[in-house]
């Protein structure tokens, strides 16, 4: 499950400057994550970057909260901790981020922080999806597949996991090759079809 947290702290500065902050001042905010995560990535100096992160996030910025929920979830600087990284994710989810939607989904598949709920990590991965996330569209593919908080469905699964192979990932490629095997001609060409004309929706 590595992949689900070890994301790239330069890619979470480069979506924090592309977005749009609430309730303050979005230079300052910019400024101090990206400080903050600088500081993490050359020195591995994670207490400043919880200094850092912890009142922009207790203000309500996402991309503060999703940061700060990564490093509970990784144990950065202080221990381990999903309950706290649910927690912040879920608040970041809600303002509609696509990575802590997707994150969140992950920790209610497999319960960590907290209870099990597959119809929860349906939603919130349902949401991230919609938004282009690859993940999100791996694992929401792998829920119908399942039948984990859907109903067991191998088109939509195939969508999903086409989708998350769209950017070059080879994991939504062998998932998508694999379920082909399991479905007949014309269920393939309707879950192609499903998979042409989806289109990423907003926030």
């Amino acid at each position: 499950m590595s992949d689900n947290w070890h994301i790239s702290f330069r890619f979470v500065i480069a979506l924090v400057l592309s977005s749009v902050c609430f309730a303050v001042p979005a230079w300052a905010d910019n400024k101090a994550v990206k400080e903050a995560y600088d500081l993490a990535l050359e020195r591995g100096d994670y207490a400043t970057a919880m200094h850092e992160l912890r009142p922009l996030a207790e203000r309500g910025l996402a991309a503060a909260q999703f940061n700060l929920g990564l490093l509970y979830a990784n144990g950065q600087g202080l221990p381990k901790d999903d309950a706290q990284a649910r927690q912040w994710w879920e608040k970041a989810a809600v303002q509609g981020h696509a990575e802590a939607q997707a994150n969140l989904g992950v920790l209610l598949v497999y319960a960590r922080g907290g209870p099990q709920d597959y119809k929860m990590a349906v939603y919130w991965l349902r949401l991230s999806a919609n938004q282009g996330n690859d993940l999100a569209q791996r694992k929401l593919g792998l829920m119908y597949e399942r039948g984990d908080g859907v109903q067991q469905d191998y088109v939509r699964a195939y969508m999903w996991y086409s989708l998350g192979a769209a950017k070059g990932m080879e994991a939504g490629a062998r998932l998508r090759d694999a379920i082909a095997k399991r479905m007949d001609p014309d269920q393939i060409a309707e879950a192609q079809q499903l998979a042409r004309e989806w289109k990423p929706k907003g926030k």
